[in-house]
């Protein structure tokens, strides 16, 4: 049996989670920072490097508390070294380093989105080994959150290949862009679904950018027609209310905001979930994959769910939805397969803000 400590701080999450053979979750805790950069609409990133100074130790404290854990029972210590946010990065890697040494424990370094991979090997609540095994290799995995967006084959533990990312922006940031531009604040992902579960999601065409590569994405076309679009209908609002003092109905404006928010964000949400399910059924077919994988924050999205369910040929796994944001379980489930792969890393390692995913 294996006990791992992970510490996770890569972006505006610090979390600390304790990790049982790398599938049974023992403690997971998250400070979380959304109220603290929800005035921004995103991650300031200064703001959440303090803030993660001011958490690490008593999250740390919480993971080992709730495990009911002595430092004698840790078999290692795996943190995300990258990529991320550096500032960030460097609070829950020194952070681990310390405790390392002072423990005399191994260090193990974990890249971000191998963790977020590996979150499909947690054991959700409810479940057991036998009701939820492992993931079969070979496999497909789709990472899909705020700063990525990457199709990866997954040969054996690993044993990565990218086979296509986005050329721009990542699914996650153009949910949280075009949710700062309507209006509906930050983290963007879930204030869109939200609306959208009120709109049509074929009011408006936006583009899809299905040829930019046959498994990359790319969503800063989108962005900019949906921009495009929200200008045209507030110019067209002005014009009507100058003319006669109201709001034509006709130009499909609500009265309160001047905007179709409800038909904005499900006609944005649909195409983005569109471009990520055509070429993860191109990708699944081509490779021979014998399961899907979907990871990061946007798994959490319900329509990315039910579309991937209904038109992939393979089975599907996502990770519990408290694992698709970032935390620490998933870098202690990833932890244990590089634990038992024999990697061991000392203090001259450092942060890795641009590290990918082939270069663990």
């Amino acid at each position: 049996m294996t006990l791992i400590l992970g510490i996770e701080s890569s972006c505006d999450e610090t979390a600390a989670a304790v990790v049982e053979n790398g599938r049974h979750v023992v403690s997971n805790v998250v400070a979380s920072q959304t109220e603290l950069h929800k005035r921004y609409g995103g991650v300031f990133p200064e703001m959440a490097s303090r803030a993660h100074i001011r958490a690490i130790t008593p999250v740390v404290r919480e993971a080992m508390t709730q495990a009911r854990a002595d430092w004698e029972d840790i078999d290692a210590i795996a943190a995300v070294y990258g990529p991320g946010l550096a500032g960030s990065l460097l609070v829950g890697l020194n952070a681990a380093k310390a405790i390392a040494y002072a423990r005399d424990i191994p260090l193990v370094g974990i890249n971000h989105l191998e963790a977020h991979i590996y979150a499909n090997w947690l054991v959700p609540p409810g479940e057991t080994e036998v009701s939820w095994p492992p993931p079969p290799f070979p496999l497909l995995c789709l990472v899909v959150s705020g700063g990525h967006t990457d199709l990866v084959l997954v040969e054996e533990h690993h044993q990565y290949r990218r086979l296509g990312s986005t050329i721009d922006d990542a699914a996650g940031e153009a949910f949280d862009k075009i949710a700062r531009l309507l209006g509906l604040g930050y983290p963007g992902g879930p204030a869109i679904q939200r609306v959208a579960e009120q709109g049509d999601p074929e009011a408006f065409a936006f583009p899809r950018a299905l040829q930019v590569g046959p498994y990359d994405f790319s969503f800063s076309g989108l962005k900019t027609a949906v921009l495009r679009k929200v200008q045209a209908l507030r110019r067209q609002a002005g014009e009507d209310v100058g003319r006669r003092g109201v709001k034509l109905a006709e130009a499909g404006v609500d009265a309160e905001s001047d905007l179709p928010i409800a038909d904005l964000a499900a006609s944005f949400q649909a195409a983005v979930v569109d471009a990520l399910v055509s070429k993860t059924v191109a990708a699944v077919e081509d490779h021979d994959a014998v399961q899907l994988l979907v990871a990061g924050g946007v798994a959490a999205n319900t329509r990315l769910r039910s579309e991937l369910q209904h038109q992939v040929t393979v089975p599907v796994r996502f990770p519990p939805i408290r694992y698709c944001t970032d935390n620490a379980a998933m870098v202690a489930a990833a932890g244990h397969f590089r634990y038992l792969d024999g990697r061991r890393d000392h203090a001259h390692l450092d942060a890795d803000p641009s590290l990918h995913l082939d270069h663990v």
